[in-house]
């Protein structure tokens, strides 16, 4: 099931998506927003798989929500203009429907955004891990796309996520290591596993993450393999 909202400043465009919505199977709409910035909020709080956004929107634009956004979930973008097309892409939005939308290019979009979920999720053994917490008997669900970073607390580790929560659980850094899918996250220190598409900055020692103020250490003994696997992406 694809979760979804409908961003727009137009209560008219809303309907016509909330209706469209409906007719199509295994997409759920969990809400739909007038107001960008409270949508954007609404993403990095609650599990949204894909975004529908109008570019015109007041105060935080379609185009500063994408950056803003950084990739934590799929966007179909909806506009009356056919300029910002290319734009659009460079974020690597799921598709582009120029206003007014007709169901079947409504529907190939939706189409699109399943099939990049679906080929997600085959590329990701799992797609989430349920921790013990230090509270007896509770267990929280965590998706590997909201892990910022994960550090050693003598006893305990903490999960730091992009939603600023911070899960402590009784598993040990070594069980982390090994379960977290090695693509996509790094023990860059004995004490920090971060998630590589979190780098914002790396500055001698310290590497800087795209959300929050964190520094986390990169270690003597971590550092070559780190850099080697940036090696694709350093440019000199």
């Amino acid at each position: 099931m694809l979760k979804c909202i409908v961003v727009d400043d137009e209560d008219v465009a809303i309907e016509i998506l909330s209706t469209y919505l409906k007719k199509i199977p295994n997409i759920e709409h969990l809400a739909s927003f007038t107001d960008s910035v409270e949508a954007l909020s609404y993403v990095q709080e609650n599990d949204v798989d894909l975004v529908f956004l109008d570019i015109n929107m007041p105060t935080l634009t379609g185009l500063s929500f994408l950056e803003l956004l950084r990739g934590q979930a799929m966007v179909i973008l909806t506009t009356a203009y056919s300029e910002y097309a290319l734009e659009g892409f460079k974020y690597d939005v799921v598709d582009y429907l120029t206003k007014p939308i007709p169901f079947d290019r409504f529907l190939e979009a939706c189409q699109k955004a399943q099939h990049r979920m679906a080929s997600s999720t085959e590329n990701m053994m799992e797609d989430y891990i349920m921790v013990k917490t230090d509270h007896k008997g509770k267990f929280v669900r965590i998706k590997f796309k909201n892990i910022l970073y994960i550090e050693s607390l003598k006893n305990y580790v903490a999960i730091n996520t992009i939603q600023k929560e911070k899960v402590v659980t009784l598993l040990t850094m070594k069980e982390l290591e090994e379960r977290l899918p090695s693509e996509y996250f790094f023990r860059t220190h004995k004490s920090y596993i971060l998630a590589l598409d979190q780098i914002s900055f790396v500055d001698g020692g310290e590497i800087a993450l795209m959300e929050g103020d964190a520094r986390i250490p990169l270690g003597i003994t971590y550092r070559e393999n780190f850099f080697k696997i940036l090696e694709s992406k350093m440019m000199q």
